[in-house]
């Protein structure tokens, strides 16, 4: 076999790039920490300007600043100033409510350090990560500077999410809706924003009341979301029409997988809706890379966490009791499971 020949019909470049993408990310975390975009937003500025606001050094800001050009996070203009991309404008502005960075931030305070250690969570099954690897919760809460990163990155990464499920959903026919591991209460603050209707609020432990409070107060819709503290381990979760359990599953073995639904399955009344989402994986176990590196993080993050599939979640739900079920991509890295108890009439679809 001619090794040499095949190279010049087979050629690296996927690998390379793969090898290389911590280099992307990195710089476009960086780009975040140091504040580019939310600097940039309003109007571009010369290199002199830029690197002076952001306090930067001279010898690497050219590089840094046409890095993130090259990578489409930023342009420059004919005159060389450095101005944000639409993208970045509207996620990575720190004053716009359609900030995302605060996931990224997350990523790479969590991630980026924790992925170091996927080859040791490979080789013995247990979770690399302290706190969430026994699922003490509590623990990762008494670190006031963990719980800001994690529960700004939780708000963050339900974002689109929780905006998706609040348009596309037929809520005219439902009254209350309760955010399961609400967190900051991001969920039911972009569902309640949208329709004036609902009441209900969000279920997390007794130490995120503070955060939940505030982050509602700010949204001027504390008097129709309220928190619901306990510990869904022992507690029974509250009763609504609508419960949402966001980024909760995959924390999960299978067993305490099924016992929430279930839990979720006996709160609702007839007719009451369930919605999951998660980073799924798709059926086949082979397109959705994102789904299968997600449940390679819960390997290194949680004691028995795992991604799934939708047929796998439609199958748990129908064990527990659910009459109807459906997935809805969510637009994002996200796609919702959606459980009916026994029959609604307004739940047949979302709208398109």
């Amino acid at each position: 076999m001619n090794d040499i020949g095949d190279s010049t019909a087979v050629r690296p470049d996927h690998i390379l790039d793969t090898g290389y993408a911590f280099w992307k990310s990195r710089a476009l975390f960086s780009a975040v920490e140091l504040g580019v975009f939310t600097t940039l937003a309003s109007g571009p500025l010369d290199i002199e300007t830029l690197t002076a606001r952001l306090g930067l050094h001279g010898r690497g800001a050219r590089d840094f600043f046409d890095a993130l050009v090259a990578l489409n996070f930023l342009h420059r203009d004919v005159t060389g100033r450095y101005g944000n991309q639409p993208d970045t404008d509207l996620y990575l502005d720190r004053q716009k409510s359609t900030y995302i960075g605060s996931w990224l931030e997350h990523l790479n305070a969590r991630h980026y350090q924790n992925w170091v250690l996927l080859t040791r969570a490979l080789q013995s099954g247990a979770p690399q990560s302290g706190a969430l690897g026994t699922g003490s919760y509590p623990a990762l809460y008494a670190d006031k500077t963990a719980q800001e990163i994690f529960l700004n990155g939780m708000t963050a990464g339900s974002l689109l999410a929780a905006r998706t499920l609040a348009m596309n959903f037929p809520w005219d026919g439902y009254k209350t809706i309760i955010d399961i591991g609400t967190a900051q209460g991001c969920v039911p603050v972009e569902i309640a924003r949208v329709h004036d209707h609902l009441t209900g609020g969000g279920f997390d432990l007794p130490e995120v009341e503070p955060v939940f409070a505030g982050y509602v107060h700010k949204q001027a819709l504390g008097e129709r979301l309220r928190f619901y503290p306990g510990d869904f381990f022992a507690d029974p979760l509250p009763a609504a029409d609508v419960l949402v359990m966001g980024r909760i599953l995959h924390n999960w073995d299978i067993s305490t997988k099924k016992m929430l639904l279930k839990k979720a399955y006996d709160a609702l009344p007839h007719g009451g809706v369930l919605m999951v989402y998660d980073p799924l994986i798709d059926d086949e176990r082979r397109v959705c890379a994102h789904g299968l590196l997600s449940s390679l993080n819960m390997l290194i993050e949680t004691a028995g966490g795992f991604e799934y599939t939708g047929a796998q979640c439609t199958a748990w739900m129908r064990e527990a009791g659910f009459h109807e079920t459906r997935l809805e991509p969510l637009g994002d890295v996200h796609t919702a499971v959606i459980g009916i108890k026994g029959t609604h009439c307004s739940s047949d679809a979302f709208r398109e």
